[in-house]
């Protein structure tokens, strides 16, 4: 590994455990009765605590630290005085900005005890991102990581979002390459060792439609039907892949 690379996935790396920090203590605190700006405040918090900062903050006018995205909302939910309830599920989604470097990722949370309909949701969204950083390696092609996703999320009878992708990531919040959650083996520009992006399928119970809110910013499903999300930040090596983002907890 050069030494670009190497400090490019040094410093990704640091900046995503602070990110994936912050939402090992949003685990800590989620529960019915909490507002979406408490979660907010926290991640904000925590981020600042360990000498980084929220990226999404002022990011083109965003008011937030985070976005929370609740039930039927894709992403981009902007956090309130919203009261979570019993049987919500949430999206949190939140990026470290450390010494020049981003580190983005989201999980979702359960809001005490959810739907069976829920869960599986949940659990297919975590396994399509899953199934598609196992593949990564050098001279894969884009292709291979959405139709992976896809193929799994629709074996699963749910849909995949196709207005947001994932993006590359360092010293910029978001660049080239774009990263499909859909579409078909083989086709694609291929990776190469020291590439750095994300991986954050949208799933949806219903179809794959969505629309923006009136904020701007606030994506839902058209069909009103429930919607998960998960996401890491990789970084390609010439053997395989590291994932920038995983909880130490």
């Amino acid at each position: 590994m050069n030494r670009d690379i190497k400090e490019s996935f040094e410093r990704t790396r640091a900046a995503g455990l602070i990110a994936a920090g912050a939402l090992d203590e949003v685990f800590k605190i989620i529960r019915p009765g909490i507002t979406t700006n408490e979660i907010d405040y926290l991640c904000y918090e925590f981020i600042n605590d360990h000498g980084a900062y929220s990226a999404p903050l002022f990011y083109r006018g965003f008011p937030r630290s985070s976005c929370t995205s609740a039930n039927h909302v894709v992403c981009h939910g902007i956090p309130s005085d919203k009261v979570l309830k019993e049987g919500d599920i949430l999206n949190v989604d939140v990026t470290a900005y450390k010494d020049g470097w981003h580190g983005d990722t989201s999980r979702m949370f359960q809001v005490g005890n959810i739907s069976v309909k829920a869960k599986k949701l949940i659990e297919t969204t975590y396994e399509a991102m899953m199934k598609a950083i196992k593949i990564l390696k050098e001279d894969i092609q884009l292709g291979d990581i959405g139709s992976t996703i896809q193929k799994h999320v629709e074996a699963k009878g749910f849909s995949v979002v196709q207005d947001f992708c994932g993006h590359g990531i360092g010293k910029k919040f978001h660049e080239q390459p774009s990263i499909l959650h859909y579409g078909k083996q083989g086709t694609g520009e291929k990776i190469k060792a020291g590439m750095i992006f994300t991986i954050e399928p949208m799933i949806n119970f219903g179809n794959y439609e969505t629309k923006t809110l009136k904020d701007g910013w606030t994506a839902v499903t058209k069909d009103k039907s429930l919607s998960a999300q998960f996401e890491h930040t990789v970084g390609i090596t010439k053997d395989g892949y590291e994932i920038f983002t995983e909880s130490k907890n």
